[in-house]
């Protein structure tokens, strides 16, 4: 529990809180008051409560929710496994670590029942060096030891791996190729989206047009950095969404299983051998079958 008295703080209660507790995001904040999580003098408030001198403040934090990880029987798609590392291609649908509303049935699970995992990430994320969202398919790195996650992990900070993913975008892209370089942050309008915003921070993405539809494109895109939904936000932002993206597509969603998006190809350097392996995963059968609705229309 934090307890205040306001001397000569002025202004709204939310932001008076968010500067004495800068540890505590503002909309966090602001969820607390309105949960009731914050008393003024005893009373619930407002955020935008004006605070006087004088007021007795009291902010109690819940407590987290304890997330249980346990090990489950979940089929996975191993595409290559040795003592250090194992390469899974992720269906589509399938979160990559336990969260609060995803407990179970996760990546994490799956593969904590087939072999032990790195511990450097933490108790919900063992053995993760990158992720790729719930409706991404396609090729993940996992680490079997501290050891081999390090060495991943500086790989991609130092952005010497390789990641490929093909994408179905609404529109035809002008460009046969090109770069977006565009800092990525969370939109200040929705906190549950990122976007491109002037102080997040920097995002490449390559990209090659493979085939032009009638009115959509499927492009390759490379990925320089790792940002949050980069593919997707970056894609938007050239006026060009993913197609089947509920988050930064038109508000009537093609399909029902998510984006379009595959991570195709993965390339980097064992952990312990320091041998180039390359890896590449076919699109997933709901990708190939709109692709072949799309081939029947352009003839």
């Amino acid at each position: 529990m934090y307890e205040f008295e306001i001397l000569d703080e002025k202004g709204r209660l939310d932001k008076v809180l968010a500067i004495l507790l800068p540890e505590i995001s503002r909309s966090q904040i602001k969820n607390l008051i309105e949960n009731g999580n914050v008393t003024v003098n005893n009373k619930s408030e407002k955020p935008k409560y004006k605070v006087k001198s004088g007021d007795q403040i009291k902010l109690i934090k819940p407590k987290t929710k304890k997330i249980d990880l346990e090990p489950e029987n979940i089929d996975l798609d191993i595409v290559y496994e040795d003592n250090d590392v194992i390469v899974v291609n992720k269906p589509q649908g399938m979160v990559v670590h336990p969260a609060p509303g995803h407990e179970k049935h996760t990546l994490v699970n799956a593969l904590l029942y087939h072999s032990p995992l790195s511990t450097i990430n933490g108790t919900f994320r063992p053995g993760i060096v990158h992720r790729i969202d719930k409706d991404t398919s396609g090729l993940l790195m996992v680490a079997k030891n501290d050891v081999a996650h390090q060495s991943l992990a500086k790989q991609l900070k130092e952005k010497t791996n390789k990641r490929e993913y093909i994408a179905l975008v609404y529109g035809n892209i002008k460009e046969d190729k090109g770069t977006i370089d565009a800092p990525i942050g969370r939109n200040p309008q929705d906190r549950k989206k990122q976007a491109v915003v002037k102080n997040g921070r920097r995002a490449v993405t390559h990209f090659e047009v493979l085939k032009r539809y009638q009115n959509f494109t499927l492009v390759k895109c490379i990925l320089e950095t790792g940002r949050t939904h980069q593919i997707r936000v970056h894609m938007k932002y050239i006026g060009h969404p993913l197609v089947g993206d509920p988050l930064y597509g038109p508000k009537k969603v093609i399909g029902n299983t998510g984006q379009y998006l595959h991570a195709a190809v993965l390339g980097f350097k064992h952990p312990t051998t320091g041998k180039e392996l390359l890896f590449s995963a076919d699109l997933p059968q709901n990708f190939q079958k709109m692709l072949r609705k799309l081939d029947n229309l352009n003839k």
